[in-house]
């Protein structure tokens, strides 16, 4: 099975949700991950999308490349993407939360405590996936700082998946990932590697569960 003039979506980056002009809340992803990813896919002959949020790196050539800021954004440019691609990739770290009020000028220092409503982001991959066409596949991924594997499986089933990657914290700012790949028959343990060999590793396993080319 060939990913050749296949079309796959990755998403990648952080988001940064703003608290006022100048202050957000983000976290320490560089989007490293999903750009290996995107430079795999498109080494297999695919027509790759990357949806990336703030990050220094850039897309290879022959990759069309969106830029968001914010989890509200990236969910509008890949729900416009998702439906047309053969193979979805949630690489991205998107903020759980959001604040509720953002303040409209910078909030100036005070002696007291500063109090911030945050409300849930939207579960992008998991609303992606629940608008699937046949033969679609949907990949994401599970950082977790404790029980990764029980954690992981859960976002499996929850968010509708075909196969999620388990990895922790040690990840994020590292070119080095252990990951495992778990769908719901069987997991796959890893040694630790190079993000660039992780990533042929789950576009090789994309194009196994690919359906039927469908014209």
């Amino acid at each position: 099975m060939s990913l050749k003039g296949r079309r796959v979506l990755i998403t990648t980056g952080p988001t940064r949700e703003p608290i006022d002009p100048i202050r957000f809340i983000t976290n320490a992803s560089t989007g490293a991950m999903g750009f290996a990813l995107a430079r795999a896919a498109r080494a297999a002959g695919a027509r790759v999308e990357v949806v990336s949020g703030p990050t220094a790196l850039s897309a290879c050539a022959g990759v069309a490349l969106t830029r968001v800021t914010t989890a509200q954004q990236m969910r509008r440019e890949v729900l416009r993407r998702s439906r047309r691609a053969q193979v979805v990739i949630a690489a991205a770290a998107v903020s759980d939360w959001r604040v509720l009020r953002v303040a409209a000028h910078k909030i100036k220092r005070s002696s007291r405590a500063l109090r911030l409503t945050l409300i849930p982001n939207p579960d992008i991959i998991r609303e992606a996936a629940s608008r699937r066409r046949l033969g679609q596949v949907f990949i994401g991924f599970a950082l977790e700082t404790r029980d990764a594997q029980k954690h992981a499986r859960r976002k499996l089933a929850r968010k509708g998946l075909d196969m999620i990657v388990a990895n922790g914290s040690a990840s994020l700012g590292s070119n080095i990932i252990r990951a495992v790949l778990i769908d719901r028959r069987e997991k796959r343990s890893l040694a630790p590697m190079t993000k660039a060999r992780l990533a042929r590793i789950i576009i090789r396993e994309a194009e196994k569960r690919l359906g039927p080319r469908t014209r």
